[in-house]
């Protein structure tokens, strides 16, 4: 049976439909999912780990800097939010406009992509295109 047939040409009873693939997704699909705020970095290693897109500079790039992108989050959450409690005085909320920031880079990356315009951030993207240089 080949894996478009619907029932099976011997017996007649109907198959179960195929999962679907990851090979299906198109490139500029991936390179979009690899932006969506907060589950992207998901999306970027799966697309890394991929044989279809092994050989895709550019969505390769895109996985690499949307990584990059939340490693930047979770730097932000985990090291510059605890930061205020051990200076006393003021509490200035510099991780809540960080991370402001960076969704909105975030989203800024998603219509750039969608839109078949390759960006490359000024310190994550070179970071992102030393990555795909070396893989």
């Amino acid at each position: 049976m080949g894996e478009a047939d619907v029932y099976c040409r011997g017996c007649g009873s109907q198959q179960a439909p195929a999962a679907p693939r990851f090979s299906s997704v198109n490139p500029r699909t991936a390179a979009i999912l690899c932006y969506i705020p907060f589950v992207g970095w998901i999306a970027s290693i799966v697309v890394l780990a991929s044989e279809k897109f092994r050989g895709d500079r550019i969505v390769r790039f895109h996985a690499f800097q949307g990584l990059y992108l939340f490693v930047a989050w979770l730097i932000v959450r985990w090291v510059v939010r605890p930061l205020p409690f051990f200076i006393p005085g003021r509490h200035f909320h510099l991780d809540l406009i960080l991370q402001l920031a960076i969704v909105g880079v975030w989203i800024f990356m998603l219509i750039k992509v969608s839109q078949n315009q390759d960006y490359s951030l000024p310190i994550l993207g070179e970071l992102a295109h030393k990555s795909v240089a070396e893989s």
